[in-house]
């Protein structure tokens, strides 16, 4: 079976992963897995450059095909903040929990209409020719007035989907996979994938 090195080291991203792409015929392993240890400078001015500079950089070490994300919540209200630098706000130590309250909290007295947010994903994948593709899904929301949900991590207790009427935490992993920032760029990543196996004959 044909390996992919998935450029994370995120557990739980990498449990959604594995469930997204279940259906696709290669072994995903992240870079803990793959005995990988890599400190990549992220300094990318977008989700789809970020994503392209660790995935690059993985297949440049490793010859493998190589898969790696860019994501983060964009809130409208505070100019697309915290957006590429999710994962870093208020410091990559500081726990999700923190992090969503403070949130929560620059939005006092902002009402519904005003809460707008996005999910957003990069997908990169970076193949052993040298060439890179880049794909993007989002999902819209808002953002929620108090965390609700234990089914998801980071900043998913906090952004509600209307038309589910819950945040993104308090779905079940099959909703969530399937509407998902990340669910959809795995799955606009697969024909990319298959489409190079299949030229090598794979």
């Amino acid at each position: 079976m044909q390996r992919i090195i998935f450029a994370t080291t995120n557990e739980n991203k990498m449990k959604e992963i594995r469930e997204i792409l279940a259906d696709f015929p290669v072994e995903i392993l992240s870079l803990k897995e793959a005995g990988i240890q890599a400190d990549i400078d992220e300094n990318g001015s977008s989700f789809e450059e970020n994503a392209a500079i660790k995935a690059e950089a993985i297949e440049r070490m490793t010859g493998a095909i190589v898969l790696a994300d860019d994501s983060g919540l964009e809130i409208d209200y505070l100019n697309g903040e915290p957006g590429i630098y999710s994962a870093r706000y208020m410091g990559e130590e500081t726990s999700y929990h923190i992090k969503n309250v403070n949130l929560i909290e620059r939005l006092t007295g902002v009402p519904d209409g005003k809460r707008t947010a996005r999910f957003v994903c990069c997908v990169a994948a970076a193949f052993p020719d040298r060439k890179t593709e880049v794909v993007r899904g989002t999902i819209e929301g808002r953002i929620g007035y108090k965390e609700e949900g234990e089914n998801g991590f980071g900043y998913d207790p906090i952004f509600y989907v209307p038309e589910y009427g819950c945040t993104t935490a308090s779905m079940s992993s099959e909703t969530k996979n399937a509407i998902s920032h990340r669910g959809k760029a795995l799955q606009l990543i697969k024909p990319v994938i298959g489409a190079y196996l299949d030229t090598k004959g794979i």
